[in-house]
C-alpha cells in the first residue's frame, strides 16, 4: 500500500515538472508585450469602436482609458507624438462614455507638450463641462490653459468666472479672475467685479476673499501712479530713481506725500523689486497680475498665434 502511495506520488511530481516545462516552453513562444510597449499601438475611430464594442461602450471606455493609463507609465511624455496619442485615447474614452470624470482632467495635465497638444486638451475639457456642467473643476482646467499656455487672458478670465458660484468652487477663483482681467479690462472693471461679488456672497470666508482682492486692486491703482510718477523723475532728471523716497525727497520732488503701500496695514513703504525692478508694496512683495517667467511669456505668445490657427 505504501509503495502504491509512494508511486502516485511520484507520478504526479513528474506530470506537474512537465506541465511548467511546457507551459514555460509555450510563454516564451507568445508574445506577451503590451501594445504600448511598440509603435503600433491601434487607436480606432470612435465610430468603429461604437460599433465593435456591441453596446458595451462603458466597458470598451475602461479598456482603451486603462491603455492610456498604461502607455503615461510606460513612457515619459516628453515627445509630442506622445502627447497627441494620449490625445486620441482620450477623446476615444470621452467618445465612447462622455459621463467619466476623471479622464477629462487626466488629459488637462498631460497635453501641455505644444499649441496642438492645449488645443487638443481644449476640446476635451468643454466636452466635460457639457456633460458635467456643474463641475468647477472643468472651467478651471480650461481657464488655466488660455491663460498660462496660451496667453489668452480675457477669455480665461470668462471661462473661470463661469465656475466662481458652482459648488465647491475655491475662493481664490475670484481672485484669478481679477488679475486676469487687469491687462485687457483695466483696474476698474476688476474693482467693479469683486465688489459685486461682495455683495451678493453670503458665505463670510468668500466674502473676506473678495475684499482681500479689492484691497490688492486698490494697491495696484496706487503703484500705477507712482509708474506715472517715474516716467516723470526720467525726464526730469535723465535718469531712473534708486528708492521709492526719490519721488518726493531732492530739490525738484515728483510727489508731494506716497500714497500708502496699504489700505490699512501701517508702517509699510514701497520698495522697487530687484528682480522684476517694479515699483511694487513691501506688503505684497509683487505687483497686482498674473505671474509668469519671461521665456514662458515669449513661448506662450507663440503657441497663441499656432492656437489660434487651429482652432479657427
Amino acid at each position: 500500500m505504501r509503495q502504491k502511495s509512494e508511486r502516485r506520488g511520484r507520478l504526479r511530481a513528474a506530470v506537474l515538472c512537465a506541465a511548467l516545462v511546457l507551459t514555460a516552453a509555450a510563454h516564451s513562444a507568445m508574445d506577451t508585450s503590451s501594445p504600448v510597449d511598440t509603435e503600433k499601438m491601434f487607436v480606432p475611430p470612435a465610430a468603429q469602436a461604437r460599433l465593435s464594442s456591441l453596446g458595451f461602450h462603458a466597458a470598451a471606455a475602461d479598456y482603451y482609458w486603462l491603455m492610456a493609463v498604461e502607455f503615461i507609465g510606460s513612457s515619459f511624455i516628453v515627445k509630442n507624438e506622445d502627447a497627441l496619442r494620449v490625445a486620441e485615447l482620450i477623446d476615444l474614452v470621452t467618445t465612447l462614455d462622455p459621463w467619466v470624470g476623471h479622464p477629462y482632467r487626466f488629459a488637462a495635465m498631460w497635453l501641455t507638450e505644444s499649441a496642438e497638444a492645449v488645443v487638443a486638451s481644449n476640446r476635451l475639457l468643454r466636452r466635460a463641462i457639457a456633460y458635467h456642467p456643474n463641475d468647477w473643476r472643468n472651467r478651471h482646467y480650461l481657464g488655466f490653459n488660455y491663460f498660462y499656455y496660451l496667453g489668452e487672458n480675457l477669455k480665461a478670465a470668462r471661462i473661470i468666472e463661469e465656475a466662481i458660484q458652482l459648488p465647491g468652487a475655491p475662493h481664490y477663483l475670484a481672485g484669478l479672475v481679477g488679475k486676469l482681467r487687469t491687462d485687457e479690462d483695466g483696474l476698474e472693471t476688476t474693482a467693479v467685479f469683486l465688489r459685486q461679488l461682495v455683495e451678493v456672497t453670503e458665505d463670510e470666508y468668500a466674502k473676506a476673499s473678495y475684499l482681500k482682492a479689492v484691497d490688492e486692486v486698490d494697491t495696484e491703482r496706487r503703484a500705477r501712479r507712482l509708474d506715472k510718477a517715474r516716467d516723470v523723475y526720467r525726464r526730469q532728471h535723465g535718469r531712473d530713481i534708486t528708492s521709492v523716497r526719490d519721488l518726493v525727497e531732492g530739490p525738484r520732488p515728483v510727489l508731494r506725500v506716497l500714497p500708502p503701500p496699504h489700505p490699512f496695514h501701517e508702517g509699510l513703504e514701497w520698495i522697487i523689486d530687484p528682480e522684476s525692478g517694479q515699483i511694487v508694496s513691501a506688503f505684497y512683495g509683487a505687483r497686482y497680475a498674473p505671474y509668469l517667467k519671461e521665456h514662458r511669456r515669449e513661448r506662450r505668445e507663440r503657441w497663441r498665434v499656432e492656437a489660434r490657427a487651429r482652432e479657427s
